[in-house]
């Protein structure tokens, strides 16, 4: 049986590298007690690699676009702040 199980990350409010398992699948990206977290289905048993994160705030530029595979958006501070998060290809 391959362990495949749902996992969640924190994720700051900037660029970042996420470990993951390779063959991960990105849910979404939502708001936890406050905190932006990334879920995802991945099997824990394959090798990991680096997953490039970027974040935009609403009226931001979004440069080299093309590349980029959208997980989702929240909204912080009673949603007067709202990101899009980007998987980067």
């Amino acid at each position: 049986e391959i362990g495949v199980r749902l996992v969640g990350s924190e994720m700051c409010i900037r660029d970042r590298d996420i470990v993951m398992p390779v063959g991960a699948k990105i849910l979404t990206v939502q708001n936890q007690n406050g905190v932006p977290c990334i879920w995802a289905i991945v099997d824990p048993n394959s090798e990991k690699e680096n997953v490039h994160i970027r974040v935009h705030g609403t009226g931001h530029n979004v440069p080299d676009s093309d590349r980029l595979e959208y997980i989702g958006t929240f909204q912080m501070c009673g949603g007067s702040l709202v990101f899009h998060v980007f998987k980067v290809l």
